[in-house]
């Protein structure tokens, strides 16, 4: 298990984050630029070393109600990727204010925890998944190949 310090050395290597004391020597993470009302990330970091990350409902975590997950024992790989996948997770637009994906991307790369890449591609009307030059799945829109790839745990990469 990570001590407190190392937890908060971890934390101060993302600059997307602010730390702010609270009480009983806890400290929470904001993401200012969240484009929603939450902006906490990591939520009372204790000297313990206990402490949640807001995750909301994104696939391969076991977060509670309120969105969080136990952080205690987590390795630093495994810290890591829960804090960036909160912050990518805050700075999506919700669906309703999107502009319609399916206009403006053509062709992504999607990468999972595991360094695993799938490509895909708009290609005659149909949404193309990719694993190197072989065809994985195919989808008719853009939504329906976002929700697979995020269910099997791939992130989208930006360029």
């Amino acid at each position: 298990m990570l001590t407190f310090e190392e937890k908060k050395a971890i934390l101060a290597t993302f600059p997307q984050l602010t730390a702010k004391d609270v009480s009983l020597k806890r400290v929470n993470y904001h993401f200012e630029e969240s484009l929603y009302e939450k902006t906490v990330v990591v939520y009372h970091l204790h000297p313990n070393g206990n402490g949640f990350v807001f995750v909301g409902d994104l696939p391969g975590y076991e977060a509670d109600s309120k969105g969080l997950v136990n952080i205690r024992d987590f390795s630093e790989s495994e810290l890591r990727a829960a804090v960036s996948d909160s912050i990518r997770y805050l700075s999506d637009k919700p669906e309703d204010e999107a502009i319609e994906q399916e206009e403006l991307v053509k062709e992504t790369e999607w990468k999972n925890r595991e360094g695993q890449v799938l490509m895909l591609a708009n290609e005659d009307e149909l949404w193309n998944v990719y694993t190197g030059l072989n065809l994985e799945e195919s989808f008719e829109s853009f939504k329906e190949a976002e929700r697979y790839l995020l269910e099997e745990g791939f992130r989208p990469q930006s360029k």
